[in-house]
């Protein structure tokens, strides 16, 4: 049996009649959707207040702040890949449930140690890694889980786009109520909240009643090694996973630099208040929302791949704007809203793009290992960035890195430009089509 594929390198077979149905009816993924909601909006409190608790708390330098950021994500560099076959072999809300336990109570020591005067910086170090270690978990998962719910995988643009919506709403509001929280009951209490939200989020997944099937038996003996194997040959073997994957690990490293640069650099060369880096952020993240309302309609209008080259051009122009933000503090503002407003939208938008694809090309069978292969290899990157721009500041000051990291940030519209993903035209319509066009 042959296949040949469309202009846009979807194969030209039976498609399911109709418009797919509308998520508002689905009520497992509503619930699902809400308890996410929760999640992420405490999330952006401890986003927050966990650096500024380091800051603020124990008057950490750049590169102690750095080493914080890499405690955070470095277990999605040792434990992805691992992880995502676990996952790949199991039931995935179990593993859900557990990691948001877990992070709920992380999460909640952080006030109660400081109340007692027994937090300590390696002890936050050590509540940031085991914090980052649940994350991998939960990451690993709820990617590979929404399809679930989702039966139809036309629909799961449709599911992306409101998950990255209420990430942006969140990413609005949660900066500016964090900022509060800290300036009324210091950094560490502020994290309360997010105890709470991860609270809320392990109901709503009880409360979810769709059966999961239990993945299949395998026929043989399974070897961690061979399936590592496996789901890193699919990512790398992939011409659009791949260049999605080490375009995301570029991006993460610069951002995460960036941000952790700038966190310093507001409070303590500009001299801004916690509320105002809050207010900053949460302005910013109107670009957010922005994107995420207007993704479905760009893709649609503009292809999968121009939009792909857009958006993500966007995001790597942003960072430039930081350091040469001068002149009245009025306008220092401004500029610093305006540089992460463009990042925030440009991810939003190729967020929706870039997970749809890889949801709808990778086999269920695969989806926990591509998940964890493309989280090892965008956290990892971001796990680099900090400890790096700490090492920055150290040589070239706070401004200095903010520059260099700036423009090293626009370079990366070369490899962008050039990208196959950058190609595509229409969204491919199932594994079958990534199968023949990347042969």
């Amino acid at each position: 049996m042959t296949e040949h594929t469309t202009h846009s390198g979807a194969v030209a077979g039976a498609e399911p009649e109709g418009p797919p149905p509308s998520l508002w009816r689905n009520r497992d993924f509503l619930v699902f959707w809400a308890g996410e909601a929760f999640s992420l909006y405490g999330t952006q409190v401890t986003n927050l207040a966990l650096p500024l608790t380091a800051v603020l708390v124990f008057e950490v330098g750049a590169e102690q702040l750095g080493l914080l950021r890499f405690a955070q994500l470095v277990p999605f560099l040792g434990l992805a890949l691992v992880f995502g076959v676990w996952v790949d072999r199991i039931r995935k809300r179990p593993v859900m449930l557990g990691a948001n336990l877990a992070r709920m109570v992380l999460i909640g020591l952080v006030p109660v140690l400081y109340h007692f005067d027994l937090l300590t910086l390696p002890l936050l170090y050590a509540l940031a890694l085991g914090v980052g270690v649940a994350s991998v978990l939960f990451d690993v998962s709820w990617m590979s889980y929404v399809p679930v719910l989702v039966k139809d995988r036309r629909s799961l643009l449709e599911a992306n786009t409101k998950l990255n919506a209420t990430l942006s709403s969140a990413d609005i509001a949660g900066p500016g109520v964090a900022g509060t929280l800290v300036s009324a009951f210091s950094a560490p209490f502020a994290m309360t909240a997010n105890a709470f939200t991860y609270a809320a989020s392990v109901l709503s997944l009880i409360a979810i009643r769709t059966p999961e099937p239990t993945p299949k038996a395998p026929r043989s003996r399974r070897h961690l090694r061979a399936e590592l194997a496996e789901g890193l040959r699919w990512v790398f073997g992939n011409r659009w996973l791949r260049a999605i994957g080490l375009v995301g690990c570029s991006c993460n490293f610069l951002l995460t630099m960036v941000q952790s640069l700038f966190l310093l650099y507001a409070v303590r060369d500009r001299e801004l208040s916690a509320a105002a880096v809050g207010f900053i952020m949460g302005a910013a993240a109107v670009g957010g929302l922005l994107g995420a309302l207007v993704s479905g309609m760009v893709v649609r209008r503009l292809s999968v791949g121009t939009t792909y080259r857009v958006s993500v051009s966007i995001i790597f122009l942003g960072p430039l704007l930081i350091p040469a933000a001068a002149g009245p503090r009025w306008l220092v503002v401004v500029l610093f809203v305006a540089s992460f407003f463009m990042e925030y939208f440009g991810s939003s938008v190729s967020n929706v793009l870039i997970v749809s694809l890889r949801q709808t090309i990778t086999p269920q069978h695969l989806m926990g290992r591509m998940t964890a292969a493309m989280r090892m290899l965008l956290y990892g990157g971001g796990a680099l960035g900090g400890p790096v721009g700490g090492l920055l500041a150290a040589v070239a000051g706070l401004h200095g890195a903010l520059w260099i990291a700036g423009l090293i940030s626009a370079v990366m519209l070369i490899p962008i430009i050039l990208s196959p993903v950058g190609k595509l035209r229409d969204m491919p319509t199932g594994p079958e089509d990534s199968m023949v066009t990347s042969r």
